[in-house]
């Protein structure tokens, strides 16, 4: 017998949308990068380095390009911030948008996303259609928080604590969805039940094994 949950709390990219990792590396192979290279960048001085500032408002899109650049050739690689931000938004899972609604059926929906003060909305793209779709995504979750707006980023656990707070539910009546380990660690340490996403096909699956519900 399968659990049942009162909220199912989500990551947006890639989840909803593919990988901007993948984009990362069509980058890299087109431009003869070491491979993973950009997510290197990302990963030195995770706290303070020009990606985490860029999360929290901290710094602007034009400041990022600079910072990002710096960091990148220090690591030996002359890489302009601005092409990364370019890499961004993916492209809409469309049976993902569905499990959300089924999701939604059963209780309470949220989103935690880290992203950027950049193009239209949460978004983070300028292609207005892009935006408009992913806007209609957004607009169906009980809460939304953006690390962008509110200067706290995943893994820190008190954005976990805000949901929670926000859905009036406990972490243990919660399942998380997030394509990257470190921030699956605190939700899973509080008591959500977490799903790691690697792929449309495996994410659909996890989650109607942990909840039941008909999403696959």
């Amino acid at each position: 017998m399968t659990k049942t949950f009162k909220a199912v709390i989500w990551d947006f990219g890639g989840v909803f949308t593919s990988s901007p990792f993948d984009a990362f590396s069509r980058y890299e192979a087109e431009r003869g990068l070491p491979k993973d290279f950009i997510r290197t960048v990302n990963s030195h001085n995770p706290l303070t380095n020009a990606w985490a500032l860029l999360e929290q408002s901290k710094v602007n899109a034009e400041e990022f390009d600079g910072l990002f650049q710096a960091e990148a050739r220090a690591l030996g690689h002359d890489v302009p911030g601005k092409d990364i931000l370019a890499l961004l938004s993916g492209n809409v899972r469309p049976a993902v948008v569905e499990a959300l609604k089924v999701c939604k059926s059963h209780g309470k929906v949220g989103c935690i996303t880290n992203n950027a003060p950049v193009g239209k909305g949460a978004s983070m793209t300028n292609d207005s259609k892009k935006a408009e779709q992913l806007e209609e995504i957004f607009a169906q979750f009980d809460h939304l928080i953006e690390s962008s707006k509110i200067g706290i980023r995943k893994p820190d656990p008190r954005i976990y604590e805000l949901m929670c707070e926000a859905l009036e539910v406990d972490p243990a009546d919660c399942v998380y969805l997030d394509d990257l380990g470190i921030n699956l660690k605190p939700a899973r340490e509080m008591g959500m039940t977490t799903i790691k996403v690697l792929n449309e096909a495996q994410l659909l699956a996890d989650l109607k094994a942990a909840t039941g519900y008909a999403v696959a």
